[in-house]
């Protein structure tokens, strides 16, 4: 007997560095404006007020160093080069000094951004949906287990196009780091397994092409590549 009216979509999933597990992703959460010198580049004070976040579709996640397609509804797509942290243990009211060991590992990640329909919605007041939750709105790399890496607080994290860099900083810029960020989500929502923390970028995005080649590397972590085709 079939229980479901149409077969349920497979679970979505990102390799894990050195092992031949997968970790399943439940839901993608993204920081908003987490380096003062992009927060200005953006036109916004950076000052260390409470953080705030967005979401993203698990199946945003384009993986594998898979080609992500240039979206609809767009003529000014941009890049924006990211630590993503993977929750293995959920739970809601996290103390940052609990924070850490709800996290399984982390990896290099992309937050793919439709800017002038965010534009369009900030000048009206309007959610930011479409702007960022599109469909290969989310490359990421493997996950690099904690076991293996440590906890990243500082470390080089760049972005290069065609080999020309276009986004270079230092996890030690972030304003919230990631076990503020952890404390401040699980006042929010009630964390999960297979959850993934997009944790804000560097300064440097601008636009995407079609043709364009990405290699995004944090220090320590890992790397993330695609192509815009």
């Amino acid at each position: 007997m079939n229980d479901f009216v149409f077969s349920p979509p497979p679970v979505i999933s990102v390799p894990v560095t050195g092992e031949a597990v997968r970790f399943p992703v439940r839901r993608i959460f993204c920081v908003g404006r987490n380096y003062a010198a992009h927060a200005r580049e953006m036109g916004a004070d950076p000052t260390r007020e409470p953080p705030f976040f967005f979401t993203k579709p698990a199946d945003a996640l384009v993986t594998g160093g898979a080609d992500t397609p240039y979206p609809t509804e767009t003529e000014n797509l941009h890049h924006e080069m990211e630590l993503v942290v993977a929750i293995r243990t959920g739970g809601a009211n996290i103390s940052p000094a609990a924070a850490l060991s709800h996290v399984y590992g982390y990896a290099a990640g992309l937050d793919l951004t439709r800017r002038d329909l965010q534009d369009i919605a900030k000048a009206a007041r309007r959610p930011w949906d479409m702007s960022k939750g599109f469909d290969a709105s989310a490359p990421i790399g493997d996950i690099a287990p904690a076991s293996a890496i440590g906890h990243p607080s500082s470390g080089k994290i760049t972005l290069a196009i065609h080999q020309e860099t276009r986004q270079s900083g230092d996890l030690a810029d972030q304003i919230w780091p990631v076990p503020e960020i952890i404390a401040a989500l699980s006042r929010l929502i009630h964390l999960a397994p297979g959850d993934l923390i997009f944790t804000g970028t560097p300064e440097g995005v601008g636009p995407l092409h079609r043709g364009d080649v990405l290699v995004g590397e944090i220090a320590g972590v890992g790397v993330v590549r695609t192509r815009i085709i």
